[in-house]
Order: C-alpha cells, then sequence, then structure tokens
C-alpha cells in the first residue's frame, strides 16, 4: 500500500472522528441518534475515489470497534456495533466505497447532479437498507415500522448530500485526488 494512500485513508477517518465532536440529536422515533458523519462517507467517497474511500472508512469503523470513542456523544468500542446503530456504522465502508465507484465511473462527465445522485445511492439507499434492516433485527421491530421511523433523518441528509457534493465537485475540480489520464479513465493521484 502507498503512502500517500495511507495518509488520504488516515486523514478521512480523522475528518469522521472530528464530525462526531458535533453532539447527536436523539429523536424519540429511532433509538439511532442523528449525527453528522454521514456526511464524512460521503466526502471519503466522492473525493477519495472506492478503494481509497472505502479504506479510510473501514479504518474509521476499526478504530471504533478497538474503543476509540470517535462516534457522536464520544461512542467507541465493540458494544456500539451490537447496538440500534450498528448496521448504520457497518454500513460506512461500503457505502464509501459506492460512492467512489460511481465517481470513478462517471469521471470523465462528472457533473453536480451526478454527485448529488452518487451521495443519495450510497450514503443514503445503502446506508438506511443497512441501518434500518439491523435495527428492525436488533430491536425486534417490523422492517416497515422500523424504515418510517428512519425518515427523520431525511431533511437533515439532504443537507449533508448538498454539501458533499459541492464540496467534492469544487475540490475535485481544484485538486483532484482522482485525475483523468491519456485514455480518458481515471487514474487515482499517485
Amino acid at each position: 500500500m502507498k503512502l500517500r494512500t495511507m495518509l488520504y485513508a488516515s486523514l478521512f477517518a480523522a475528518i469522521m472522528g472530528a464530525l462526531g465532536f458535533f453532539p447527536p440529536i436523539v429523536t424519540p422515533f429511532t433509538p439511532v441518534p442523528i449525527t453528522a458523519q454521514t456526511l464524512g462517507l460521503m466526502l471519503a467517497g466522492s473525493i477519495l475515489g472506492a478503494k481509497r474511500g472505502g479504506l479510510s472508512m473501514l479504518l474509521f469503523v476499526l478504530l471504533i470497534a478497538i474503543g476509540v470513542p470517535l462516534l457522536s456523544g464520544g461512542r467507541g468500542g465493540l458494544g456500539v456495533f451490537f447496538g440500534p446503530s450498528g448496521g448504520y456504522i457497518m454500513s460506512y465502508p461500503i457505502a464509501a466505497f459506492i460512492i467512489g465507484f460511481l465517481v470513478e465511473r462517471f469521471w470523465k462527465n462528472l457533473k453536480l447532479w451526478y454527485y448529488l445522485v452518487f451521495n443519495f445511492i450510497g450514503g443514503v439507499v445503502f446506508v438506511y437498507a443497512c441501518g434500518v434492516t439491523y435495527l428492525s433485527f436488533i430491536t425486534n421491530t417490523p422492517w416497515p415500522a422500523a424504515a418510517f421511523a428512519a425518515l427523520v433523518y431525511i431533511p437533515g441528509d439532504v443537507a449533508k448530500i448538498a454539501i458533499a457534493s459541492i464540496l467534492a465537485q469544487q475540490l475535485n475540480r481544484v485538486y483532484p485526488l482522482m485525475h483523468k489520464n491519456s485514455s480518458n479513465d481515471y487514474q487515482k493521484a499517485a
């Protein structure tokens, strides 16, 4: 593994940890708090691409597993994976990979609305599918009821999609961590 890849993965794991400083918002509708951390996974996938973005979120999840309190509210340790938030947290590496894969696939024609759609697919649809399913299993709640309760996250996630998409588009335009090579395919910056 290249040093630059390790640095980028560490940087975005740290960004996720920094987003954990925002206090969680607890609602009466669901035991899973509203946090800012899905913004970090959207940024990781949109800026770093599939491999690096997924790796950064895998590093973040592993740090949580060994007990580093990086989650919003200062949570960490294996116990969080067996709680109501576990499915959401475990989906982070794959969600970032999906977003990064889609960004890489459409790199040569990338417009803002592509970022919006890709962040929605990976950062909302996939994360919700994993999180709601796991929450339903853990709490013994019917899946439709758990999915209905998750609608409380939609307004915040729409804002996070917009922020991540605009930031990623601007950063990839000014200082891309992925760039086109001569054959018009993407290539990770060395």
